[in-house]
């Protein structure tokens, strides 16, 4: 949502909604610049949502977000807003702002604030060795969760993303991942992604935030029925 009231009425909704973790997507919010305004929002968010682990993320343009940032400014909300005791985990693109990624992991692990370290493809998908070493090097770098997403051309692409999550879990991951492949295409790796070693699927109560997410109600009905039958 982009305002303050419209944020606040999505947070009462989602909480009588089946979700394990609530993310809010700042960058769509019209006031994600000003520090103190997010400090407020995230505040009422941390009071309505209660126990509900709350994940920040400043989705930047350069992996699907709103938002244009200089580095000095995308550290600075990311260290405030992990300073307020607000928040339970943050989204850094790790490999998008690779020489500033430790940094804000430190910061983030020194007020207890674990990292999901991310990275966004939205015109293709890459070699399935290629998405493995993304995720070896977001382990590497520090992030407590692993997450790639990417943009499929065919089915074979969706695959692909499914294999090399296989990959990485049996092979080399130390700490849990999250992968998914976007768009129409790429829904079967929403829904099965943790068949494969994925370890949370984004849903939406309202509007969507990335492509190919489905309502928390039918993915919650969804996961159970493969639960049952597997």
């Amino acid at each position: 949502a982009n305002t303050k009231k419209e944020i606040i009425e999505d947070a009462l909704d989602i909480i009588n909604s089946r979700v394990d973790m609530v993310e809010w997507r700042v960058d769509w919010f019209e006031g994600a610049l000003n520090i103190e305004e997010v400090k407020d929002v995230l505040k009422k968010l941390s009071s309505i949502l209660n126990q509900i682990p709350l994940l920040f993320t400043l989705r930047t343009i350069r992996e699907g977000g709103k938002i244009d940032l200089n580095p000095e400014a995308y550290v600075e909300i990311n260290q405030a807003v992990v300073a307020t005791g607000y928040v339970d985990l943050i989204d850094v693109e790790v490999l998008a702002w690779e020489t500033i990624a430790e940094k804000m992991i430190d910061s983030a692990h020194a007020a207890g604030v674990k990292v999901i370290g991310s990275s966004h493809q939205f015109d293709s998908t890459p070699s399935q060795e290629e998405m493995v070493n993304r995720m070896r090097k977001i382990q590497d770098l520090g992030a407590d969760i692993c997450k790639i997403a990417v943009m499929p051309n065919d089915e074979i692409d969706v695959i692909k993303l499914l294999e090399a999550t296989a990959i990485m879990r049996q092979k080399y991951a130390k700490k849990p991942i999250i992968t998914m492949s976007m768009a129409k295409t790429g829904v079967v790796s929403r829904i099965t992604g943790e068949i494969f070693g994925s370890s949370l699927t984004f849903g939406t109560v309202k509007k969507a935030s990335a492509p190919g997410q489905i309502d928390t109600e039918t993915l919650h009905h969804l996961l159970q029925d493969i639960h049952r039958i597997i």
